[in-house]
């Protein structure tokens, strides 16, 4: 049995405009992690001001947030952070791009162990090392296996759907149960709402570079706006009961594997993919996964 180099070749090739988007979800990461401290900063000073935070921020502290200049900061980087994701979905993937703003949680916890000075603990860089390279074997494989497919109008229903049920579960989770949610609870949901706005953002770019803005792409808009204002608010509550890089680690692990799993599931970016990438891939999640449960339970600000 020989090898055939050419084949090999043919198969571990890379799109060239990915080349563009894989650095600019690189800046994207950092700006993300520029913002995540900041507001977080802005979150514990307005909690320690006002009254426990129980059931969530109420509307006073959401209101007081805007008087803080280091969480205002902190939503000015988290902007430049989400422009340069977009601009990075113009250009790849989100199988390829989604994944990279782990980078975001290695420069969180450098920051904050320097801004706090509490020490990450080795159990925390454990996890951390989990997170991130649980999350680099994903877009390492994702890389050479996946192809950017267009979303079809059912494909766009299916998608719809999806988040109109997972609004309802984590809307109704948290109005009956907001008192007892803990940081980790607010980050799966926030980390599951972003996967969404993460596949929608790059549908409304591709629609409306084609000239398609109608009703289906107003509904599209419509869902991302509700998603991302739900996943906003579930960061903020993280914030104010857990460490900033819990909260990164949460988001940049979760929120890539759903959109991610909507690209294989919905979507088939990686129909064509070999059947080794796909325990890669199963790997490769399960990894990052227990990660960010790793860190809630061993990161020595984590309170719950």
């Amino acid at each position: 049995m020989t090898l055939d180099l050419t084949d090999l070749a043919v198969d571990l090739t890379i799109d060239p405009r990915q080349a563009i988007g894989i650095p600019l979800a690189l800046i994207g990461a950092v700006f993300l992690s520029l913002g995540a401290q900041f507001q977080h900063r802005g979150v514990v000073k307005v909690e320690a001001r006002t009254v426990e935070v129980t059931g969530g921020l109420n509307p006073r502290q959401l209101t007081l947030l805007l008087g803080r200049p280091s969480w205002v900061f902190g939503t000015v980087m988290l902007a430049l952070a989400i422009l340069f994701q977009l601009s990075s979905l113009n250009f790849a993937p989100i199988i390829v791009v989604q994944p990279l703003g782990a980078v975001a949680l290695v420069i969180t916890s450098i920051l904050n162990a320097r801004v706090s000075g509490v020490k990450v603990n080795r159990a925390s860089k454990l996890a951390i090392g989990m997170c991130v390279g649980g999350v680099g074997l994903f877009v390492t494989v994702a890389a050479f296996t996946a192809v950017d497919k267009p979303v079809t109008d059912t494909n766009l229903i299916t998608i719809l759907i999806m988040l109109g049920g997972v609004l309802l579960v984590f809307g109704g989770l948290f109005v009956f149960l907001r008192t007892r949610f803990q940081a980790i609870l607010y980050i799966i949901g926030a980390g599951v709402l972003y996967g969404f706005v993460a596949t929608l953002a790059k549908v409304i770019i591709n629609r409306t570079q084609n000239g398609n803005f109608e009703w289906l792409t107003l509904t599209c808009v419509a869902g991302l706006l509700l998603g991302a204002a739900l996943g906003a608010y579930f960061v903020q509550n993280a914030y104010a009961s857990g460490p900033p890089d819990l909260v990164i680690a949460g988001l940049t692990v979760i929120d890539p594997l759903i959109a991610v799993g909507i690209g294989i599931v919905v979507l088939g970016e990686v129909a064509q993919a070999p059947a080794w990438a796909a325990v890669a891939f199963i790997v490769a999640g399960a990894l990052a996964i227990y990660g960010v449960f790793l860190l809630a339970r061993h990161h020595p600000q984590a309170t719950g």
